[in-house]
Protein backbone atom coordinates (compact mmCIF):
# COMPACT_ATOMS: atom_id res chain seq x y z
CA UNK A 1 0.00 0.00 0.00
CA UNK A 2 1.22 3.46 -0.83
CA UNK A 3 2.26 5.88 1.87
CA UNK A 4 0.21 8.32 0.34
CA UNK A 5 -3.18 6.29 0.66
CA UNK A 6 -5.86 7.24 2.62
CA UNK A 7 -8.67 5.00 4.88
CA UNK A 8 -12.24 5.38 5.12
CA UNK A 9 -15.14 3.55 6.13
CA UNK A 10 -15.43 0.44 5.28
CA UNK A 11 -11.74 -0.35 4.89
CA UNK A 12 -9.26 -2.29 6.35
CA UNK A 13 -5.51 -2.09 8.35
CA UNK A 14 -3.99 -3.50 6.04
CA UNK A 15 -0.68 -4.31 7.92
CA UNK A 16 -2.60 -6.31 10.64
CA UNK A 17 -5.37 -8.05 8.81
CA UNK A 18 -2.89 -9.70 6.27
CA UNK A 19 -0.89 -11.06 8.98
CA UNK A 20 -3.52 -12.21 10.83
CA UNK A 21 -5.54 -13.94 8.26
CA UNK A 22 -2.59 -15.09 6.46
CA UNK A 23 -3.34 -13.70 3.07
CA UNK A 24 -0.76 -13.65 1.18
CA UNK A 25 0.71 -10.20 -0.37
CA UNK A 26 0.36 -10.61 -4.38
CA UNK A 27 0.71 -6.53 -4.77
CA UNK A 28 4.03 -5.27 -3.83
CA UNK A 29 4.35 -1.34 -2.48
CA UNK A 30 4.45 1.47 -4.89
CA UNK A 31 8.11 3.18 -4.39
CA UNK A 32 8.45 6.18 -2.52
CA UNK A 33 9.39 8.90 -5.72
CA UNK A 34 10.27 12.98 -4.89
CA UNK A 35 10.91 15.45 -7.33
CA UNK A 36 15.00 14.45 -8.42
CA UNK A 37 15.36 11.99 -6.36
CA UNK A 38 15.45 8.46 -7.07
CA UNK A 39 13.31 6.00 -6.22
CA UNK A 40 14.13 4.43 -3.13
CA UNK A 41 13.91 0.47 -2.70
CA UNK A 42 12.86 -0.28 0.52
CA UNK A 43 9.86 0.48 2.62
CA UNK A 44 9.25 0.79 5.98
CA UNK A 45 5.53 1.21 7.99
CA UNK A 46 4.90 0.84 11.92
CA UNK A 47 1.36 -0.20 13.27
CA UNK A 48 -0.27 -0.18 16.85
CA UNK A 49 -3.32 -1.94 17.47
CA UNK A 50 -5.20 -1.19 21.29
CA UNK A 51 -7.95 -3.39 21.87
CA UNK A 52 -9.80 -3.22 25.42
CA UNK A 53 -10.62 -6.63 26.67
CA UNK A 54 -13.78 -7.86 27.93
CA UNK A 55 -12.25 -9.00 31.00
CA UNK A 56 -10.77 -5.48 31.85
CA UNK A 57 -7.69 -5.49 30.19
CA UNK A 58 -5.75 -3.88 27.35
CA UNK A 59 -3.75 -5.51 24.33
CA UNK A 60 -1.57 -3.56 22.67
CA UNK A 61 -0.15 -5.51 19.54
CA UNK A 62 2.81 -3.37 17.44
CA UNK A 63 3.93 -4.30 14.02
CA UNK A 64 6.94 -2.77 12.27
CA UNK A 65 6.83 -3.78 8.44
CA UNK A 66 9.92 -3.41 6.42
CA UNK A 67 9.97 -4.33 2.51
CA UNK A 68 13.11 -4.31 0.48
CA UNK A 69 13.32 -4.73 -3.50
CA UNK A 70 16.10 -7.12 -3.52
CA UNK A 71 16.18 -10.86 -4.45
CA UNK A 72 18.19 -11.60 -1.15
CA UNK A 73 19.41 -15.36 -1.65
CA UNK A 74 16.62 -16.07 -4.05
CA UNK A 75 16.98 -17.75 -7.01
CA UNK A 76 20.89 -18.72 -8.39
CA UNK A 77 23.54 -18.29 -5.80
CA UNK A 78 25.40 -15.71 -7.73
CA UNK A 79 22.51 -13.53 -6.51
CA UNK A 80 23.25 -13.74 -3.30
CA UNK A 81 26.76 -11.37 -3.54
CA UNK A 82 24.46 -8.49 -5.21
CA UNK A 83 23.11 -7.01 -1.85
CA UNK A 84 26.24 -4.73 -0.34
CA UNK A 85 23.92 -1.81 0.57
CA UNK A 86 21.64 -1.59 3.72
CA UNK A 87 19.37 1.49 4.52
CA UNK A 88 16.06 -0.29 6.36
CA UNK A 89 16.69 -4.02 6.74
CA UNK A 90 18.98 -4.77 9.43
CA UNK A 91 22.00 -5.91 8.05
CA UNK A 92 23.21 -8.27 10.54
CA UNK A 93 19.83 -10.29 9.70
CA UNK A 94 20.50 -9.92 6.09
CA UNK A 95 23.51 -11.43 5.75
CA UNK A 96 22.57 -14.63 7.92
CA UNK A 97 19.49 -15.24 5.67
CA UNK A 98 21.48 -14.63 2.74
CA UNK A 99 24.51 -16.91 4.14
CA UNK A 100 22.39 -19.66 4.92
CA UNK A 101 19.88 -19.50 1.97
CA UNK A 102 16.66 -19.02 3.94
CA UNK A 103 13.70 -18.73 2.40
CA UNK A 104 11.46 -18.44 5.51
CA UNK A 105 12.08 -17.27 8.65
CA UNK A 106 9.82 -17.18 11.46
CA UNK A 107 10.76 -16.83 15.38
CA UNK A 108 9.08 -16.13 18.46
CA UNK A 109 9.33 -15.61 22.29
CA UNK A 110 6.58 -15.35 24.53
CA UNK A 111 5.93 -15.20 28.12
CA UNK A 112 2.62 -16.14 29.46
CA UNK A 113 -0.30 -18.17 27.32
CA UNK A 114 -2.81 -16.26 25.68
CA UNK A 115 -6.45 -16.75 26.89
CA UNK A 116 -8.75 -17.38 24.32
CA UNK A 117 -11.84 -17.77 26.13
CA UNK A 118 -11.28 -14.29 27.95
CA UNK A 119 -9.63 -12.27 25.54
CA UNK A 120 -11.01 -13.55 22.88
CA UNK A 121 -9.13 -14.12 18.72
CA UNK A 122 -5.17 -12.67 19.06
CA UNK A 123 -3.84 -11.08 15.82
CA UNK A 124 -1.59 -13.46 15.81
CA UNK A 125 -0.88 -16.10 18.23
CA UNK A 126 2.45 -17.68 19.64
CA UNK A 127 3.55 -20.80 21.68
CA UNK A 128 4.78 -20.59 25.43
CA UNK A 129 8.58 -20.24 25.11
CA UNK A 130 10.25 -20.08 21.80
CA UNK A 131 9.54 -21.51 18.72
CA UNK A 132 11.12 -21.18 15.73
CA UNK A 133 10.79 -22.51 11.87
CA UNK A 134 12.39 -22.11 8.85
CA UNK A 135 12.00 -23.09 4.77
CA UNK A 136 15.66 -23.46 3.47
CA UNK A 137 16.19 -22.76 -0.26
CA UNK A 138 16.56 -25.82 -2.60
CA UNK A 139 20.58 -25.13 -3.35
CA UNK A 140 20.88 -26.39 0.57
CA UNK A 141 22.54 -29.37 0.12
CA UNK A 142 22.66 -30.79 4.07
CA UNK A 143 19.78 -29.31 5.91
CA UNK A 144 20.56 -30.70 8.99
CA UNK A 145 23.86 -29.10 9.52
CA UNK A 146 22.79 -25.69 8.23
CA UNK A 147 19.78 -25.84 10.28
CA UNK A 148 22.13 -26.52 13.10
CA UNK A 149 24.76 -23.72 12.29
CA UNK A 150 21.60 -20.99 11.85
CA UNK A 151 20.29 -21.60 15.12
CA UNK A 152 23.55 -21.21 17.06
CA UNK A 153 23.96 -17.83 14.90
CA UNK A 154 20.30 -16.92 15.64
CA UNK A 155 20.94 -17.93 19.64
CA UNK A 156 23.98 -15.53 19.36
CA UNK A 157 21.83 -12.57 17.83
CA UNK A 158 18.91 -12.47 20.22
CA UNK A 159 20.53 -13.47 23.05
CA UNK A 160 18.45 -16.86 23.71
CA UNK A 161 19.40 -20.37 24.30
CA UNK A 162 18.30 -21.33 20.81
CA UNK A 163 21.53 -23.22 20.59
CA UNK A 164 19.62 -26.11 22.48
CA UNK A 165 18.13 -26.88 19.69
CA UNK A 166 18.82 -30.16 18.31
CA UNK A 167 17.58 -33.48 16.68
CA UNK A 168 15.89 -34.36 19.98
CA UNK A 169 13.11 -31.46 19.52
CA UNK A 170 13.13 -30.99 15.82
CA UNK A 171 11.20 -32.40 13.41
CA UNK A 172 10.15 -32.25 9.86
CA UNK A 173 6.18 -31.78 9.42
CA UNK A 174 4.83 -33.13 6.02
CA UNK A 175 1.33 -31.49 6.04
CA UNK A 176 1.90 -28.45 8.74
CA UNK A 177 3.36 -25.15 8.23
CA UNK A 178 3.49 -24.48 4.70
CA UNK A 179 4.71 -21.21 3.37
CA UNK A 180 3.62 -17.99 4.30
CA UNK A 181 5.54 -16.46 1.45
CA UNK A 182 4.52 -16.37 -2.63
CA UNK A 183 6.28 -19.92 -3.59
CA UNK A 184 4.68 -22.40 -3.13
CA UNK A 185 6.84 -25.04 -2.07
CA UNK A 186 5.74 -28.57 -1.40
CA UNK A 187 9.13 -30.52 -0.55
CA UNK A 188 9.06 -30.17 3.06
CA UNK A 189 12.84 -31.68 3.49
CA UNK A 190 13.47 -28.30 3.24
CA UNK A 191 11.72 -27.44 6.29
CA UNK A 192 12.54 -27.29 9.85
CA UNK A 193 10.52 -26.80 13.07
CA UNK A 194 11.53 -26.89 16.96
CA UNK A 195 10.27 -25.17 19.82
CA UNK A 196 11.20 -24.85 23.29
CA UNK A 197 9.19 -24.30 25.74
CA UNK A 198 10.99 -23.63 28.83
CA UNK A 199 12.33 -20.82 27.51
CA UNK A 200 12.14 -17.21 29.74
CA UNK A 201 12.22 -13.98 28.44
CA UNK A 202 13.81 -11.52 29.88
CA UNK A 203 14.98 -7.67 28.15
CA UNK A 204 17.99 -9.42 27.04
CA UNK A 205 16.20 -10.81 24.39
CA UNK A 206 13.68 -7.34 23.79
CA UNK A 207 17.18 -4.85 23.12
CA UNK A 208 18.27 -7.08 20.31
CA UNK A 209 14.64 -7.27 19.00
CA UNK A 210 14.55 -3.83 18.64
CA UNK A 211 17.86 -2.98 17.32
CA UNK A 212 16.41 -4.39 13.96
CA UNK A 213 14.31 -1.35 14.04
CA UNK A 214 15.37 1.51 11.69
CA UNK A 215 14.45 4.23 14.61
CA UNK A 216 15.45 1.72 17.17
CA UNK A 217 13.26 3.51 20.40
CA UNK A 218 14.44 6.77 19.58
CA UNK A 219 11.48 7.57 17.38
CA UNK A 220 7.78 6.52 16.48
CA UNK A 221 6.17 3.64 18.05
CA UNK A 222 9.46 2.61 19.40
CA UNK A 223 9.50 4.83 21.86
CA UNK A 224 6.89 3.15 23.81
CA UNK A 225 9.10 0.21 24.19
CA UNK A 226 10.34 0.23 27.50
CA UNK A 227 11.21 -3.06 28.81
CA UNK A 228 10.32 -1.72 32.37
CA UNK A 229 6.44 -1.55 31.59
CA UNK A 230 6.34 -4.39 28.48
CA UNK A 231 7.10 -7.10 30.90
CA UNK A 232 5.12 -6.41 33.93
CA UNK A 233 2.19 -7.55 31.96
CA UNK A 234 -0.37 -11.08 31.82
CA UNK A 235 1.17 -11.95 28.53
CA UNK A 236 4.46 -10.79 26.29
CA UNK A 237 5.64 -12.21 23.19
CA UNK A 238 7.56 -10.95 19.97
CA UNK A 239 8.38 -12.64 16.94
CA UNK A 240 10.05 -12.08 13.61
CA UNK A 241 8.53 -12.54 10.63
CA UNK A 242 10.99 -12.75 7.20
CA UNK A 243 8.88 -13.90 3.93
CA UNK A 244 9.70 -13.60 -0.27
CA UNK A 245 6.72 -11.26 -1.39
CA UNK A 246 5.63 -9.96 -4.74
CA UNK A 247 6.76 -6.89 -5.66
CA UNK A 248 4.73 -5.89 -8.37
CA UNK A 249 1.10 -7.17 -9.58
CA UNK A 250 2.48 -9.33 -11.82
CA UNK A 251 4.73 -11.03 -9.72
CA UNK A 252 7.63 -10.48 -11.88
CA UNK A 253 10.25 -9.94 -9.09
CA UNK A 254 10.64 -10.28 -5.81
CA UNK A 255 10.45 -8.41 -2.34
CA UNK A 256 11.79 -9.47 1.12
CA UNK A 257 9.07 -8.53 3.85
CA UNK A 258 10.13 -8.87 7.69
CA UNK A 259 8.02 -7.91 9.92
CA UNK A 260 8.45 -7.20 14.14
CA UNK A 261 5.50 -8.10 16.08
CA UNK A 262 5.40 -7.61 19.77
CA UNK A 263 1.99 -7.94 21.51
CA UNK A 264 1.04 -7.76 25.67
CA UNK A 265 -1.87 -7.83 27.73
CA UNK A 266 -1.77 -4.95 30.40
CA UNK A 267 -3.70 -5.92 33.66
CA UNK A 268 -4.96 -2.50 35.03
CA UNK A 269 -6.52 -3.75 37.65
CA UNK A 270 -2.57 -5.21 39.12
CA UNK A 271 -1.63 -1.98 38.25
CA UNK A 272 -3.82 -0.31 40.87
CA UNK A 273 -6.43 1.69 38.47
CA UNK A 274 -9.56 -0.51 38.39
CA UNK A 275 -11.20 1.30 36.27
CA UNK A 276 -12.11 0.57 32.34
CA UNK A 277 -9.65 3.64 31.54
CA UNK A 278 -6.02 3.96 30.16
CA UNK A 279 -3.85 5.94 27.98
CA UNK A 280 -0.52 5.70 26.46
CA UNK A 281 1.49 7.05 29.41
CA UNK A 282 -0.74 4.81 31.69
CA UNK A 283 0.36 1.44 29.88
CA UNK A 284 4.14 2.51 28.48
CA UNK A 285 4.83 5.37 31.01
CA UNK A 286 5.79 7.63 28.30
CA UNK A 287 4.26 9.60 25.42
CA UNK A 288 4.71 9.87 21.56
CA UNK A 289 6.98 13.14 20.93
CA UNK A 290 7.82 12.39 17.18
CA UNK A 291 7.38 10.42 14.62
CA UNK A 292 9.99 7.83 12.87
CA UNK A 293 11.41 9.88 9.78
CA UNK A 294 12.22 6.79 8.05
CA UNK A 295 8.70 5.70 8.25
CA UNK A 296 6.18 6.16 5.46
CA UNK A 297 3.05 5.31 7.24
CA UNK A 298 2.80 5.51 11.10
CA UNK A 299 -1.13 4.63 12.75
CA UNK A 300 -2.69 3.55 15.64
CA UNK A 301 -5.91 1.93 15.75
CA UNK A 302 -8.25 1.95 18.54
CA UNK A 303 -10.61 -1.04 18.99
CA UNK A 304 -13.84 0.55 19.56
CA UNK A 305 -16.73 -2.26 18.99
CA UNK A 306 -17.46 -2.80 22.69
CA UNK A 307 -19.11 0.05 22.76
CA UNK A 308 -21.97 -0.97 20.19
CA UNK A 309 -22.71 -4.25 22.32
CA UNK A 310 -22.66 -2.77 25.83
CA UNK A 311 -24.52 0.59 24.92
CA UNK A 312 -21.55 2.40 26.46
CA UNK A 313 -20.32 5.85 26.15
CA UNK A 314 -16.83 6.91 25.96
CA UNK A 315 -14.64 9.99 25.56
CA UNK A 316 -11.72 9.29 23.54
CA UNK A 317 -8.52 12.23 23.44
CA UNK A 318 -7.59 13.74 21.56
CA UNK A 319 -10.65 12.72 18.68
CA UNK A 320 -10.42 10.45 15.97
CA UNK A 321 -10.34 11.91 12.63
CA UNK A 322 -10.68 8.29 10.70
CA UNK A 323 -12.96 5.45 11.34
CA UNK A 324 -12.66 2.28 10.29
CA UNK A 325 -15.39 -0.39 9.87
CA UNK A 326 -13.93 -3.91 8.98
CA UNK A 327 -13.98 -7.46 9.82
CA UNK A 328 -11.45 -9.23 11.22
CA UNK A 329 -11.67 -12.93 11.68
CA UNK A 330 -15.04 -13.33 10.64
CA UNK A 331 -16.37 -10.64 13.35
CA UNK A 332 -17.62 -7.02 12.59
CA UNK A 333 -14.81 -4.57 14.38
CA UNK A 334 -14.78 -0.88 14.60
CA UNK A 335 -11.41 1.16 15.02
CA UNK A 336 -10.17 4.68 15.91
CA UNK A 337 -7.35 5.46 13.71
CA UNK A 338 -4.66 8.08 14.37
CA UNK A 339 -2.24 9.09 11.24
CA UNK A 340 0.78 10.19 13.22
CA UNK A 341 2.32 11.76 10.66
CA UNK A 342 -0.59 14.21 10.63
CA UNK A 343 1.16 17.25 13.27
CA UNK A 344 -2.29 18.33 14.15
CA UNK A 345 -2.17 15.33 16.64
CA UNK A 346 0.41 16.61 18.52
CA UNK A 347 -0.08 19.06 21.23
CA UNK A 348 1.07 22.53 20.96
CA UNK A 349 2.58 23.10 24.49
CA UNK A 350 3.93 19.99 25.24
CA UNK A 351 4.61 18.65 21.49
CA UNK A 352 3.49 15.23 22.89
CA UNK A 353 0.74 12.87 21.45
CA UNK A 354 -1.38 10.90 24.29
CA UNK A 355 -4.59 8.89 23.31
CA UNK A 356 -6.39 8.76 26.44
CA UNK A 357 -9.53 6.62 26.54
CA UNK A 358 -12.14 6.98 29.19
CA UNK A 359 -15.25 4.90 29.73
CA UNK A 360 -18.58 5.84 31.24
CA UNK A 361 -20.61 1.89 30.90
CA UNK A 362 -24.16 1.00 32.08
CA UNK A 363 -22.53 -2.03 33.04
CA UNK A 364 -19.12 -2.76 34.13
CA UNK A 365 -17.82 -5.12 31.12
CA UNK A 366 -19.23 -6.40 28.17
CA UNK A 367 -20.17 -9.76 27.62
CA UNK A 368 -16.41 -11.76 26.84
CA UNK A 369 -16.43 -12.88 23.08
CA UNK A 370 -16.26 -16.81 22.80
CA UNK A 371 -13.60 -18.09 20.13
CA UNK A 372 -14.97 -20.09 17.22
CA UNK A 373 -12.01 -22.09 17.91
CA UNK A 374 -9.67 -22.58 20.96
CA UNK A 375 -7.83 -25.90 22.40
CA UNK A 376 -7.07 -27.24 26.01
CA UNK A 377 -4.52 -29.89 27.29
CA UNK A 378 -4.12 -31.90 30.21
CA UNK A 379 -2.42 -35.42 31.33
CA UNK A 380 -4.42 -37.80 33.25
CA UNK A 381 -2.82 -40.73 35.17
CA UNK A 382 -1.55 -41.35 38.56
CA UNK A 383 2.21 -42.70 39.35
CA UNK A 384 5.30 -42.13 37.61
CA UNK A 385 4.89 -45.03 35.08
CA UNK A 386 2.24 -44.64 32.57
CA UNK A 387 -0.37 -41.51 31.40
CA UNK A 388 -2.19 -40.40 29.01
CA UNK A 389 -2.23 -37.02 27.18
CA UNK A 390 -5.89 -35.34 26.09
CA UNK A 391 -6.39 -32.69 23.68
CA UNK A 392 -9.33 -30.68 23.72
CA UNK A 393 -10.63 -28.69 20.52
CA UNK A 394 -13.49 -26.65 20.64
CA UNK A 395 -15.66 -25.30 17.63
CA UNK A 396 -18.30 -22.87 19.07
CA UNK A 397 -19.79 -22.34 15.66
CA UNK A 398 -23.39 -22.57 15.91
CA UNK A 399 -23.57 -24.55 12.58
CA UNK A 400 -20.83 -24.76 10.53
CA UNK A 401 -18.18 -28.14 10.50
CA UNK A 402 -14.44 -27.32 9.95
CA UNK A 403 -11.46 -29.34 9.31
CA UNK A 404 -8.58 -28.63 11.26
CA UNK A 405 -4.60 -29.96 10.89
CA UNK A 406 -3.49 -30.75 14.58
CA UNK A 407 0.40 -31.27 14.93
CA UNK A 408 1.55 -32.96 18.05
CA UNK A 409 5.36 -33.14 18.83
CA UNK A 410 5.95 -35.39 22.46
CA UNK A 411 9.73 -35.79 23.30
CA UNK A 412 11.31 -38.97 23.32
CA UNK A 413 10.80 -39.73 26.83
CA UNK A 414 7.42 -40.19 26.64
CA UNK A 415 6.98 -43.09 25.06
CA UNK A 416 3.52 -43.41 23.08
CA UNK A 417 1.32 -46.01 22.57
CA UNK A 418 -0.51 -45.27 19.28
CA UNK A 419 -2.44 -48.14 19.45
CA UNK A 420 -4.26 -46.13 22.02
CA UNK A 421 -5.29 -43.52 19.75
CA UNK A 422 -8.36 -42.27 20.41
CA UNK A 423 -10.49 -39.30 19.30
CA UNK A 424 -14.15 -38.17 20.13
CA UNK A 425 -16.71 -36.30 19.30
CA UNK A 426 -20.22 -36.00 20.60
CA UNK A 427 -19.94 -39.17 21.84
CA UNK A 428 -18.64 -41.11 18.88
CA UNK A 429 -15.35 -42.24 16.91
CA UNK A 430 -13.88 -39.62 15.17
CA UNK A 431 -12.01 -40.91 12.45
CA UNK A 432 -8.88 -38.66 10.53
CA UNK A 433 -9.00 -38.52 6.85
CA UNK A 434 -4.58 -38.23 7.08
CA UNK A 435 -2.70 -39.75 9.77
CA UNK A 436 0.84 -39.36 9.68
CA UNK A 437 3.11 -40.41 12.35
CA UNK A 438 6.94 -40.55 12.74
CA UNK A 439 8.45 -42.90 16.05
CA UNK A 440 10.76 -41.42 18.28
CA UNK A 441 14.53 -42.51 18.94
CA UNK A 442 15.80 -42.81 21.86
CA UNK A 443 17.94 -39.70 22.43
CA UNK A 444 17.80 -38.94 18.90
CA UNK A 445 14.19 -37.63 17.81
CA UNK A 446 11.06 -37.06 18.74
CA UNK A 447 7.75 -38.15 18.04
CA UNK A 448 5.83 -36.51 15.15
CA UNK A 449 1.95 -36.69 15.29
CA UNK A 450 -0.28 -35.15 12.08
CA UNK A 451 -3.59 -35.08 11.71
CA UNK A 452 -6.46 -33.85 10.01
CA UNK A 453 -9.56 -34.08 11.57
CA UNK A 454 -13.25 -33.03 10.93
CA UNK A 455 -14.66 -30.83 13.57
CA UNK A 456 -18.59 -30.48 13.71
CA UNK A 457 -20.36 -27.46 14.29
CA UNK A 458 -20.73 -26.61 18.14
CA UNK A 459 -18.91 -29.69 19.42
CA UNK A 460 -16.13 -30.88 21.72
CA UNK A 461 -13.49 -33.46 20.44
CA UNK A 462 -11.19 -35.45 22.67
CA UNK A 463 -8.08 -37.01 21.21
CA UNK A 464 -6.14 -38.72 23.61
CA UNK A 465 -3.33 -41.08 23.68
CA UNK A 466 -1.34 -43.35 26.26
CA UNK A 467 2.63 -43.14 27.20
CA UNK A 468 4.77 -44.56 29.55
CA UNK A 469 7.48 -42.68 31.37
CA UNK A 470 11.16 -43.78 30.37
CA UNK A 471 13.88 -43.58 33.11
CA UNK A 472 16.87 -41.22 32.13
CA UNK A 473 20.26 -40.94 33.13
CA UNK A 474 21.45 -38.80 35.81
CA UNK A 475 23.34 -36.41 33.31
CA UNK A 476 20.26 -35.70 31.32
CA UNK A 477 18.14 -34.35 34.00
CA UNK A 478 17.90 -30.42 34.62
CA UNK A 479 19.55 -28.82 37.45
CA UNK A 480 15.97 -28.65 39.39
CA UNK A 481 14.62 -32.03 38.19
CA UNK A 482 11.76 -31.89 40.75
CA UNK A 483 10.37 -29.48 38.81
CA UNK A 484 8.93 -31.12 36.04
CA UNK A 485 9.85 -31.74 31.93
CA UNK A 486 7.63 -29.46 29.64
CA UNK A 487 6.15 -31.20 26.97
CA UNK A 488 5.60 -29.51 23.85
CA UNK A 489 2.40 -27.57 22.80
CA UNK A 490 -0.03 -29.10 20.08
CA UNK A 491 -0.49 -27.15 16.48
CA UNK A 492 -4.20 -26.27 15.21
CA UNK A 493 -4.39 -25.45 12.37
CA UNK A 494 -8.15 -24.44 10.95
CA UNK A 495 -8.54 -24.54 6.88
CA UNK A 496 -10.93 -21.88 6.78
CA UNK A 497 -10.20 -19.24 9.39
CA UNK A 498 -6.00 -19.06 8.63
CA UNK A 499 -5.25 -19.22 11.99
CA UNK A 500 -3.20 -20.94 14.18
CA UNK A 501 -4.12 -22.23 17.48
CA UNK A 502 -1.91 -23.39 20.48
CA UNK A 503 -2.60 -24.99 24.36
CA UNK A 504 -0.70 -24.89 27.04
CA UNK A 505 2.36 -27.11 27.61
CA UNK A 506 2.34 -29.51 29.74
CA UNK A 507 4.81 -29.95 32.84
CA UNK A 508 5.36 -33.75 33.46
CA UNK A 509 7.24 -35.39 36.19
CA UNK A 510 9.78 -38.27 35.08
CA UNK A 511 10.49 -40.73 37.78
CA UNK A 512 13.69 -39.04 39.51
CA UNK A 513 16.41 -40.40 41.69
CA UNK A 514 16.97 -38.77 44.93
CA UNK A 515 20.29 -36.82 44.13
CA UNK A 516 21.17 -36.00 47.53
CA UNK A 517 22.07 -40.02 47.80
CA UNK A 518 25.25 -39.11 46.16
CA UNK A 519 26.10 -36.74 48.61
CA UNK A 520 24.94 -38.35 51.48
CA UNK A 521 27.29 -41.68 50.24
CA UNK A 522 30.55 -39.57 49.82
CA UNK A 523 29.87 -37.96 53.37
CA UNK A 524 29.63 -41.27 54.84
CA UNK A 525 32.37 -42.98 52.54
CA UNK A 526 34.93 -39.93 53.53
CA UNK A 527 33.69 -40.71 57.46
CA UNK A 528 34.72 -44.51 57.76
CA UNK A 529 38.12 -44.19 55.42
CA UNK A 530 39.04 -41.16 57.68
CA UNK A 531 38.37 -42.79 61.13
CA UNK A 532 39.80 -46.63 59.34
CA UNK A 533 42.75 -45.27 58.01
CA UNK A 534 43.33 -42.59 60.10
CA UNK A 535 43.47 -45.36 63.04
CA UNK A 536 45.66 -48.46 60.82
CA UNK A 537 47.82 -45.97 59.68
CA UNK A 538 48.70 -44.87 63.47
CA UNK A 539 49.38 -48.38 64.48
CA UNK A 540 51.51 -48.95 61.83
CA UNK A 541 53.98 -45.23 61.80
CA UNK A 542 53.44 -44.51 65.86
CA UNK A 543 56.86 -45.66 67.97
CA UNK A 544 56.50 -47.29 71.42
CA UNK A 545 59.02 -47.21 74.33
CA UNK A 546 58.80 -48.53 77.53
CA UNK A 547 59.09 -46.54 80.07
CA UNK A 548 60.35 -46.66 83.74
CA UNK A 549 58.20 -45.59 86.43
CA UNK A 550 59.71 -42.66 88.43
CA UNK A 551 58.71 -40.54 90.99
CA UNK A 552 56.99 -37.52 90.64
CA UNK A 553 54.74 -34.45 92.08
CA UNK A 554 51.83 -36.74 92.96
CA UNK A 555 54.00 -39.24 95.12
CA UNK A 556 55.68 -36.94 97.22
CA UNK A 557 52.49 -35.53 98.19
CA UNK A 558 51.22 -38.51 98.52
CA UNK A 559 53.97 -39.54 101.06
CA UNK A 560 53.56 -36.21 103.03
CA UNK A 561 49.57 -37.01 103.75
CA UNK A 562 50.79 -40.89 104.80
CA UNK A 563 53.57 -39.34 107.30
CA UNK A 564 51.01 -37.55 108.66
CA UNK A 565 48.57 -39.65 109.13
CA UNK A 566 51.33 -42.04 110.98
CA UNK A 567 51.38 -44.63 108.00
CA UNK A 568 54.55 -45.56 106.89
CA UNK A 569 55.68 -43.82 103.09
CA UNK A 570 55.40 -45.88 99.97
Amino acid sequence: MAASMAFGPGSVPVGWLLLALGVLAIVGPALLEGTGQCAQRDRFEEELVLKPLSSGDVAATFQFRTRWDVELGLGDSGGRGRVSHYRLFPKSLGQVLSKFAVRELHLSFSHGFWRRARWGQPFLQAPPGAELWVWFQPSVTDVDTTWKELTNVLSGLFCASLNFIDSTNTVTPTASFKPLGIINETDHQYLRYSALPREIVCTENLTPWKKLLPCGSKAGLGVLLKAERLFHTSYHSQAVHVRPVCRDELCSSISWEMTLSLSVVFDLHAAGSGKREWSLFKMFSRTLTEVCPLASQSTIYVDVTDKEKANDTYELMPPALVWLNTTVHGQWRTYAMYNLLNPQLYSISSHSLNIVLKWKPSKQFATPEVPVFHAERYVSGFGLWTGKINTLIYNNHPYRSFPVLLMEVVPWYLRLYVHTLTIHTKGKDNKPSYIHYQPAKDRECPHLLEMLIQLPANSITKIGIEFERALLKWTEYPPDPNHGFYVGFPFVDPSVYFVRLYSEALLVNLPTPDFSMPYNVICLTCTVVAVGYGSFYNLLTRTFQIVEPTGGVAKKIANVIRRMRGVPPI
